[in-house]
């Protein structure tokens, strides 16, 4: 009897084998539940209420100084910004002051010119478009002019208390060096982080992870000695294991640039 071959159905052979693919190339976190838990438990110790460190008065003043920050610093922003909200603190009054005049109190911030129309022109966009008020959903911040998925998200975090991810430098770099949720891209950290966190921890851990990049396991050189982690992390560039005393830090103070 010849041995007959059956014929796959059009087209059901490629989804299975692109579904396989995704499968064996998703990268997965390397901490099982239970540690995932304890490291949040330790940072919700360590910092009760952590708080992003761009300073503003109202949504709408969050939105842009979070656009400002894209390659600055917070501290570089604030100063800038400090005067800015002074005399602009709503779309209207940001429009009055106009394109020239805001790049005069934001000159010292990296691309300031673009930075500048993008202003402007988002602040027409909330007038025309939202009656003056910075809205409530990821989809129409990102139709903002120089407002990407991140920035979004900071906004609905900080401003409405929902609960996202903002993945920035810090937190992309984090959450691949401990192996925490590894992504190729922003995109793929944010959804590897929103599936692992525990959802009693994800309000405030977008601040505690970037807190934790900015001032512990910094870029150069990760500070392992002062990390109240150290036992639990799987990073490659650990150098430590013995955690740090788990105690809450004082109050936040924000920092000031020079």
């Amino acid at each position: 009897m010849k041995n007959v071959k059956l014929k796959s159905s059009p087209g059901s052979a490629k989804p299975r084998a692109a579904t396989a693919a995704r499968r064996t190339t998703r990268q997965r976190s390397v901490y099982s539940k239970a540690e995932v838990e304890e490291i949040f438990r330790r940072f919700s110790v360590q910092r009760p209420e952590p708080k992003g460190e761009l300073e503003h008065v109202n949504a709408f003043t969050l939105l842009v100084a979070v656009a400002l920050s894209a390659q600055a610093t917070d501290a570089g922003v604030n100063k800038a910004t400090r005067p800015l909200f002074a005399v602009a603190d709503t779309p209207q009054k940001m429009l009055a002051l106009g394109e020239g005049k805001l790049r005069d109190y934001i000159k010292t911030i990296g691309l300031y010119r673009n930075k500048a129309k993008n202003v402007i022109a988002l602040s027409e966009k909330l007038i025309a478009d939202f009656g003056g008020e910075v809205p409530r959903t990821r989809e129409e911040l990102m139709v903002l002019p120089g407002v990407g998925r991140k920035t979004a998200n900071v906004v609905l975090q900080m401003a409405f208390g929902q609960r996202t991810i903002a993945v920035d430098t810090h937190l992309f770099r984090i959450a691949n060096r401990i192996r925490l949720a590894p992504g190729k891209t922003p995109d793929e950290v944010e959804a590897n982080l929103m599936r692992v966190i525990p959802e009693k921890y994800l309000y405030h851990a977008h601040h505690w992870l970037i807190l934790h990049g900015r001032y512990v396991c910094k870029a150069r050189r990760p500070e392992c000695e002062r990390c109240i982690i150290a036992d639990i992390c799987k990073s490659p560039e650990k150098s430590c294991d013995i955690p740090a005393p788990l105690v809450e830090l004082p109050p936040q103070v924000i920092p000031v640039a020079g």
